[in-house]
């Protein structure tokens, strides 16, 4: 995956996690596992979810971050977990997998059709003869603004190392391109120190999803627009394909 700063430096990493947020995706993975055996985790970060699925089965996590694996390598079940360092674009295991998750909207740091055309064609190569693949990105299409501004983002939350930290995001939408870059802002309070990372990710369709997993030999067996389930529509928050090769 492209190497961006929000993932790659260790001293933004650490903020990877902060706050309580509930993943209604890892619950959903969680229970697509149930009869796999051997799974593949494609931009784990720091393997929140990679270290879940690894009852009774083997997991890979692949990561293009060092800083993100070393956290993921650290946490309590990661020494059950095979991590590597790899671009989900350009990767060659020699193993199938019966499950290839890819959480996080990470397919929307691929900016172009290349990239993500080149990460679909790593998924069907690396998936068992019946093996399934998830994986999720944001509806263009749902309402609402995707530009944002500091004061509609800022919280205030507790590191457990460092303390209170201030946090914000300040972002802006290319509508042509579909593209939003954004920036991500972690002020330390005791200190005043200011950690920061630009970073940008491409918003696409439903039609052209469609047109790049048939191109990549896969077919989609159910769309959802939620990962609690509800099925896709052109409102929905989520675009999320699941299905098998072709």
């Amino acid at each position: 995956m492209i190497h961006h700063t929000i993932f790659t430096d260790p001293s933004v990493a650490q903020f990877y996690e902060l706050g309580e947020v509930v993943r209604s995706d890892y619950d959903f993975c969680k229970a697509q596992a149930a009869n796999a055996r051997s799974i593949l985790d494609l931009g784990c970060g720091t393997g929140e979810l990679t270290v879940q699925l690894t009852k009774g089965r083997h997991v890979v996590g692949l990561d293009p971050a060092t800083a993100m694996l070393d956290i993921a390598r650290a946490r309590a079940g990661g020494e059950n977990v095979t991590w590597i360092e790899g671009d989900a674009r350009n990767f060659s295991l020699n193993e199938h997998f019966d499950l290839v998750v890819l959480t996080g909207h990470s397919f929307q740091f691929f900016l172009n059709e290349k990239d993500q055309l080149s990460a679909l064609n790593c998924i069907a190569k690396h998936l068992s003869p019946n093996g399934r693949f998830i994986f999720d990105t944001r509806n263009p299409d749902f309402g609402g603004r995707k530009t944002r501004e500091k004061h509609e983002t800022l919280q205030c939350r507790v590191h457990p190392d460092l303390g209170e930290i201030e946090s914000w995001n300040i972002s802006e939408y290319d509508e042509e391109n579909r593209i939003l870059s954004f920036v991500n802002v972690y002020k330390h309070l005791e200190t005043g120190e200011v950690y920061s990372a630009p970073s940008q990710i491409k918003y696409t369709n439903q039609n052209k999803i469609k047109a790049l997993i048939k191109q990549a030999g896969l077919h989609v067996d159910e769309w959802l627009g939620e990962w609690t389930g509800e099925p896709y529509n052109p409102a929905s928050r989520e675009i999320i394909p699941i299905g098998r090769k072709a």
